[in-house]
């Protein structure tokens, strides 16, 4: 008798030691309740505003003139503009000479 309710505890104990596991994950799930316009937070100040314009993408010429002379070339001026590339010719220290940017944001240099 003493072994049947010695078992009986036994087994009663890892029953309730395995459902206490799974009662903590069932629980967690709470009820929320909002009262208003529905944001859990105020949403940012422009986020109802209209999207941003955005300026051209490419390299601007002027911009790709100011590079070229910071590069040391004189009297810099825009000979033509691709969709991938400016070129801009000019005066270095040894007579005409071109330079092409790349035509995205920055205007790298991408051959002399």
């Amino acid at each position: 008798m003493k072994e049947l309710l010695a078992k009986l505890g036994i087994a009663a104990a890892i029953t309730v030691t395995a459902l206490s596991g799974t009662t903590e994950y069932a629980s967690a799930q709470g009820v929320d309740i909002y009262i208003g316009p529905g944001h859990h937070r105020p949403p940012p100040p422009d986020y109802y505003a209209p999207p941003p314009r955005y300026e051209r993408r490419g390299c601007d010429p002027r911009e790709a003139m100011d590079v070229a002379r910071s590069y040391g070339l004189h009297r810099a001026r825009v000979v033509d503009v691709t969709p991938r590339r400016v070129i801009v010719d000019g005066f270095g220290r040894r007579g005409p000479d071109t330079m092409m940017f790349a035509n995205v944001r920055g205007c790298p240099l991408i051959g002399r």
